[in-house]
């Protein structure tokens, strides 16, 4: 009995990584460390061409994008994600101060997995949106 595996053996086990593309340092810290909190992985990057270095070698369960970046827009490196063969899959949630209906409508047809607008949402429940499309990948 003296080997047996303690039954909270993966308590330390991460829900899923997430790829985080935010160029505000406040609300990109702010929203990883909620993440972090409930035991997701986390990668932030500031920028579009970062943001799609980092899901070429890591390969997220999920990514978090900002629209307004700098450089490359968000819409750009979403156009890019979904040509690229191993993360078409990918469930990419827009996480943007953007909110008119062309925008959203841009985004979802780009082939983003939902659209929240910053303002409407807390970061509380952003995570919540994260898990429930987590769950329905599965």
């Amino acid at each position: 009995m003296a080997n047996e595996q303690p039954t909270n053996a993966n308590d330390n086990a991460t829900i899923a990584k997430v790829l985080l593309i935010e160029d505000d340092r406040f609300l990109r810290e702010l929203i990883a460390q909620k993440l972090e909190k409930e035991k997701f992985d986390v990668m932030q990057t500031v920028d579009g061409e970062s943001g799609l270095r980092k899901l070429s070698e890591q390969k997220p369960d999920i990514v978090l994008l900002d629209l307004i970046l700098p450089g490359m827009s968000g819409f750009e490196v979403l156009k890019k994600i979904r040509e690229m063969p191993d993360s078409q899959t990918i469930p990419v949630v827009i996480l943007s101060n953007l909110g008119q209906r062309e925008d959203v409508e841009k985004g979802l047809s780009l082939g983003a997995t939902d659209f929240l607008i910053k303002a409407h949402f807390t970061p509380g429940e952003i995570i919540t949106k994260i898990k429930n499309v987590l769950s329905t990948k599965r």
